[in-house]
């Protein structure tokens, strides 16, 4: 990736969201909501509370999505993470 996130930055990729719903309807892709969960990608030098690799929780409006190399990521301040899963 070429990517290196700065201070307290950290690049997130979205885990998928759910294809169903509790009652087995399939849900097309323009009825899914963003999932607010994902996996650290690549942290920051100031970066003290979550590691690469991780699976995290975030703010539903956090970051900057940004695509590289045709993948999606989300930038987001380490402030923004709400907890490790």
């Amino acid at each position: 990736m070429s990517l290196k996130p700065l201070a307290d930055r950290v690049i997130l990729k979205r885990l998928e969201a759910e294809e169903r719903t509790a009652s087995g309807i399939v849900l097309p892709d323009t009825a899914k909501e963003k999932p607010e969960q994902g996996e650290v990608i690549a942290v920051g030098k100031d970066v003290k509370e979550v590691k690469k690799g991780d699976k995290v929780l975030f703010s539903k409006f956090a970051g900057t999505e940004v695509k590289v190399n045709s993948e999606e990521y989300l930038v987001v301040k380490e402030e923004d993470i709400l907890a490790t899963i």
